[in-house]
């Protein structure tokens, strides 16, 4: 049986590091779904078009290819920002679910992060993980890795940043951010990268377990 596993959660709760960590442990792709919504708001700005053009949002959306998703310039820190916008339209989601329904399936399973995995995505995944930490953990997670980067922020920024993602992915219409009912959350707060990935690791295999 293919295992496929959810990651959901907040901006900079440690999912898509999970996540990869995941997929190299058992072998399998890895979608981090976010770069989908990315690449969207990038091929908008490229083309001087508005975050707020539907249409051609959504065209983009139809058009996207796997090739869309190596730019480096899509990890930037004002590409997570727009891609927050863009994940709010209605037709940009249901463009991209098909898209990311196929990678799921996979033979082999796959591993996929992002806001709506466990919930909308592949609703019948084997195992599905909430991971979440604290805003300011989160904000503070951020503004080290920016800084790694070269990338010039400041802690307060971030963090206001974090909490109005917060709130307009958990408040959107379109598949907004929660936790699925059968997914095991996984608080990273006061857990370092070693001790987050055993304790993601232990509830992958009681779900495989569970599953058969």
């Amino acid at each position: 049986m293919p295992l496929v596993i959810a990651i959901d959660g907040p901006a900079a709760s440690g999912k898509g590091t999970l996540a990869r960590k995941l997929a190299a442990h058992y072998d399998l792709p890895h979608l981090d779904t976010g770069l989908l919504y990315r690449a969207v708001a990038f091929a908008l700005l490229q083309a001087g078009l508005s975050l707020d053009d539907r249409p051609a949002a959504t065209r983009a959306a139809e058009a996207l290819d796997a090739r869309n998703l190596t730019d480096s310039r899509l990890r930037d820190r004002a590409m997570g920002e727009a891609a927050s916008r863009i994940s709010s339209v209605p037709e940009v989601r249901a463009a991209l679910l098909a898209w990311q329904r196929r990678f799921a399936a996979d033979p082999a399973g796959a591993v996929l992060d992002g806001r709506d995995i466990g919930t909308v995505v592949c609703p019948a995944a084997s195992v599905k993980l909430f991971i979440t930490a604290s805003a300011q953990e989160r904000a503070r997670r951020r503004h080290r890795e920016l800084a790694e980067r070269g990338e010039a922020s400041t802690f307060e920024g971030i963090l206001e940043d974090i909490e109005a993602r917060d709130a307009r992915d958990s408040s959107r219409s379109a598949a907004p951010l929660r936790m699925a009912d059968d997914a095991v959350r996984l608080d990273t707060t006061e857990l370092d990268a070693a001790a987050a990935f055993a304790a993601a690791r232990a509830i992958v295999e009681r779900g495989r377990a569970t599953v058969g």
